[in-house]
């Protein structure tokens, strides 16, 4: 028997050798579109479109869904979810809204995933725990809801769809009064099952309370009148890895973050953040609003930016997560936030107030000069450090103050460890601006009127790939506008841009969600960047232009 032959027949050769080529060349050319159309040397920002709510409130968290080009928006002043058609982004108009009422008292977060809606709803009262309720995106058709935590603030999808986070906040009522209720804080994990059959578990944090003095010493606030750890800690925002399966999740008041096992609905564990150092190079703040004089109580507002001797609280609200190169950083916007408006306990002061009995000449160079209010009298700092004393001396002379917030964002490694701190980038970079007086409020375009307390406030912040390059955008919620970032290099970011659409007491104020749709999903087939304003109760359709 003869062996079979091993010859090709010429023209199978040839047909083969042409699909090859004409697939080398199909790959090389696609490699080279993305190349020219997503790597940008840098970027600029214009706002291209809007959406009037209002009223303060009309405007809070955004979500978009691609396969609909609809926007939801929420709406705290209604408690609802404006629902808005963003086919032409330069003119967004109403389409409907959800309402929040049939389940609870105000709609806190809203997340979109391939044309399924989520929304976190509180409860009355707001100890009492929350739902989460399911829509589909095109007709606003109801699904179903379920029980999540106390307050649910913030909702996520995972990046296939499959589950849905929600940080149940777990705020208390007041502190140490006959009707004082201090709910735990906690994590649901829903699986979504289509919107239509969801199941919820639960991740809290009731196996640290045996470790409260560990978690003190390590860095954990935790200074709540009589609550234990997990009635303390207050998840606030979460990002989600790459692979969805960690979920990170900052502790705001706590200034720390949870660390997440999403498959076992398990918190494995909790990092401090620790402390910026003010006075080293790069890392200062205006501290005052009466700094125009010298080592004065009556001086008047004035641009300062200086070193003191003072640690600053990172204490973040929103949390982002990116991957290079295989391993992923997170990227937080440092609000601060203190527990000053809760009955029974305030642990807001300024530095004259606690340090009446002077600054402790051994730890403050100049002390007598410093605590005038021309230097550091004014800034508000807290009055608990970390829930085991007040940063006093025996003399009663104040050797530690910490005030709320970093001014800055940060990029971390998975173990918490800081990477970049942006220093006092976003101070510099706002002295002179056209929109509004330096460390302006949201509510005022008074100069200097935030440099006592967390200057121009970063809250929220998101993270996107445009080729090789990955880009963060942190929206600044009191002077208002969205920095950008090159952040490709999370050791060195590169500060791209500023944009501000406000006007003085007019346009765009109060930045709060930012919505980043990259050019494949979005409506006009550009980038866009969507704000949305609680204090204007405005939504902004900002363009992402990429510069080659």
């Amino acid at each position: 028997m003869n062996a079979p032959s091993t010859r090709r027949s010429p023209i199978l050769v040839w047909f083969a050798t042409v699909l090859v080529t004409l697939a080398l060349l199909a790959l090389a050319a696609c490699a080279g579109d993305v190349e020219e159309e997503l790597t940008p040397s840098t970027i600029t920002l214009q706002k291209i479109g809007g959406f009037e709510g209002g009223v303060l409130g009309a405007a809070e968290i955004t979500a978009y869904d691609a396969l609909s080009k609809r926007l939801f928006v929420v709406n705290g002043a209604n408690n609802t979810v404006d629902v808005l058609d963003l086919s032409d982004p330069t003119k967004p108009a109403k389409a409907g809204s959800i309402s929040g009422v049939p389940f609870g008292a105000g709609i806190n977060s809203v997340a979109v995933h391939e044309g399924l809606v989520a929304i976190a709803v509180e409860a009355s009262p707001k100890t009492n725990p929350g739902r989460v309720a399911f829509f589909r995106a095109s007709t606003l058709e109801f699904l179903s809801s379920v029980v999540v935590g106390a307050l649910p603030d913030m909702v996520v999808f995972t990046p296939d769809g499959r589950r849905l986070l929600v940080a149940n906040e777990g705020e208390p009522n007041s502190y140490g009064l006959p009707d004082s209720v201090d709910p735990e804080g906690s994590v649901s994990i829903i699986t979504v099952n289509d919107g239509r059959s969801p199941s919820v578990a639960t991740a809290g944090f009731s196996a640290f309370n045996s470790r409260a003095d560990e978690l003190r010493r390590l860095g954990v606030r935790i200074y709540g009148p009589n609550a234990t750890v997990a009635q303390d800690l207050e998840p606030e925002y979460i990002a989600v890895s790459e692979d969805g399966k960690t979920a990170y999740v900052t502790l705001q008041e706590n200034n720390a973050v949870a660390i997440v096992d999403i498959e076992a609905a398990r918190v494995t564990d909790i990092r401090p953040l620790g402390f910026k150092d003010h006075m080293a190079a790069g890392m200062g703040l205006d501290a005052s609003d009466e700094d125009g004089g010298l080592n004065t109580n009556s001086g008047t507002p004035a641009i300062k930016i200086a070193n003191y001797p003072v640690k600053g609280l990172y204490l973040p609200d929103a949390i982002a997560s990116y991957t290079v190169n295989g391993v992923t950083y997170l990227v937080t916007a440092n609000e601060g936030d203190a527990r000053a408006d809760w009955p029974g306990f305030n642990e807001e002061t300024r530095v004259r107030t606690h340090c009446d009995k002077g600054l402790d000449p051994t730890v403050f160079p100049d002390a007598a000069n410093l605590i005038l209010d021309s230097n550091l009298g004014r800034l508000r700092i807290t009055a608990t450090p970390n829930g085991t004393g007040a940063g006093k001396n025996a003399a009663g002379q104040c050797n530690e103050l910490y005030s709320f917030g970093a001014r800055s964002f940060s990029i971390w490694d998975t173990s918490l460890k800081r990477i970049f701190d942006s220093g006092e980038d976003f101070e510099r970079r706002t002295q002179s601006l056209a929109q509004a007086a330096f460390n302006a409020s949201h509510d005022n375009n008074t100069l200097d009127s935030r440099s006592p307390s967390k200057g121009p406030e970063p809250e929220g912040v998101v993270v996107g790939q445009f080729g090789r390059k990955f880009i963060a955008f942190i929206g600044l919620e009191r002077v208002g506008g969205v920095m950008a970032y090159d952040v490709t290099d999370p050791a060195k970011p590169v500060f791209l841009t500023y944009f501000n659409s406000r006007n003085g007491l007019t346009g765009d104020r109060g930045p709060e969600g930012l919505t980043l749709i990259p050019a494949k999903r979005s409506p006009n087939g550009k980038p866009l960047l969507i704000v949305g304003h609680e204090v204007s109760g405005t939504t902004a359709i900002i363009q992402i232009d990429l510069v080659p």
